[in-house]
């Protein structure tokens, strides 16, 4: 049998992190997990590209275009967002999700979800850097494996 597995190893690596403004007590938190992550694993700073957009509404847009722009391996979207009295949250976080997923099947570029959806504010702190881990690390860590998995293919 032969396996083909990601190294941990971001060397290299060129990914572009998008995030969302709106809710920044989280999503700053969720930026400075993704910076470590990529750090940590062996990627410099200068390789790594952040694009401030509105919400999260507006991701799949910026992602789109770093996808295709050929400077990047990889694009991670960071945003959070919480469930209020409408359903609203909903409708967001299923069509940035589904628009994400489109984009890398359509590009070939990994494009990693890393946007918190919480039900409530305590639900966002614990996926944003405490008991549940920080979701713009994970991205990260995913994003790097992918990368590495389409390589190795």
């Amino acid at each position: 049998m032969k396996e083909i597995v990601g190294k941990m190893d971001a060397t290299g690596m060129r990914m572009a992190v998008a995030v969302s403004r709106f809710n920044s007590f989280f999503t700053e938190q969720l930026v400075k997990g993704a910076v470590d992550c990529f750090v940590r694993h062996g990627g410099d700073e200068k390789d790594l590209t952040l694009v401030r957009v509105p919400g999260a509404n507006e991701l799949p847009a910026v992602a789109q275009r770093l996808a295709v722009s050929g400077k990047v391996d990889a694009v991670v979207a960071l945003g959070a967002v919480i469930q209020g009295a409408t359903p609203h949250a909903e409708l967001i976080n299923g069509t940035v999700a589904r628009a994400l997923a489109k984009i890398a099947l359509d590009t070939g570029v990994p494009v990693l979800n890393g946007v918190v959806c919480a039900q409530n504010l305590e639900q966002a702190i614990e996926r944003a850097g405490t008991k549940h881990g920080n979701k713009g690390w994970d991205a990260v860590t995913s994003a790097i494996e992918t990368v590495n998995v389409l390589k190795a293919l």
